[in-house]
């Protein structure tokens, strides 16, 4: 059975990493990463099919998570080091010169958990249903985990993935879009809005339900739906509603913390 209490605890550990380790590289993108900080630490800790002690580059015979919206960084660093990938203690070098926890996670510095580099937006989608379609050709049954941000769907190489992955019918792969409705310039009616995003999905073939991303219970019941429906020869996506900013007062409800640090007096 599911402990929903020990998962909120997690996520509220992993909450406070989010804005130590900004604020001590007086960088990062604190914003995104609060707002998905259940989001991720269900998928962890709940949901994935994982085992940090064995990391392998391919993947396979385990699910593979791909963080498109890579300048999230903090928030997958942060459930990564909690969940044994590699020592906490590491969380402090985010940011710094010859870190492995850069900005944007990369592969050069071979930090366990991140299999491909991410933070070119747009990207991750293409990645994550190569990955799937690997998996179906070597009959691996396991799940292929994408999040991609609301902004970021803004770029068009998102919807020839979409239409790719329906194509193929990858049922193996499963699409989360933080739908926080705010980017670096603000919100995201305002920049390129768009209209009806559960149905523009269903019309490309994708099977499509909605999570409140900031409610521990419903993220881990609609992670475990969309496998269940994954039969269906069709992707799935997941619209996660959330708040930027999450657990954190002072940030929520406003874009200009997608990108800037706490202070020391915030």
């Amino acid at each position: 059975m599911t402990d929903i209490k020990k998962l909120e605890q997690i996520a509220s550990q992993v909450r406070r990493d989010i804005v130590r380790m900004v604020h001590g590289a007086k960088s990062g993108h604190p914003g995104g990463s609060l707002g998905c900080a259940d989001f991720l630490t269900a998928l962890y800790f709940e949901v994935l099919k994982h085992n940090p002690s064995s990391f392998s580059m391919d993947g396979k015979g385990e699910d593979v998570f791909i963080l498109s919206n890579g300048h999230i960084s903090p928030v997958f660093y942060s459930v990564l080091a909690r969940s044994g990938y590699f020592d906490v203690k590491e969380l402090a070098s985010f940011r710094a010169l010859n870190s492995r926890l850069q900005g944007h996670p990369a592969t050069k510095e071979k930090l366990e958990g991140v299999r491909v580099a991410t933070g070119s937006l747009g990207q991750g989608l293409s990645y994550a249903a190569g990955v799937a379609l690997a998996k179906k050709l070597d009959n691996d049954p396991n799940f292929v985990f994408c999040l991609c941000g609301d902004g970021e769907i803004q770029e068009g190489q998102i919807w020839e993935a979409v239409m790719y992955s329906a194509h193929n019918k990858l049922n193996n792969l499963i699409l989360t879009i933080d739908f926080n409705g705010r980017q670096i310039d603000g919100d995201t009616k305002d920049i390129m809005g768009f209209e009806e995003l559960n149905s523009k999905f269903a019309a490309f073939g994708w099977q499509v339900i909605e999570m409140d991303g900031n409610n521990m219970a419903d993220v881990v019941e609609k992670l475990h739906q969309a496998k269940f429906i994954s039969v269906n020869n069709r992707p799935v996506c997941i619209i996660m509603k959330t708040e930027m900013g999450a657990g954190v007062d002072y940030m929520m409800g406003c874009h200009k913390w997608h990108g800037i640090a706490p202070s020391d007096d915030d």
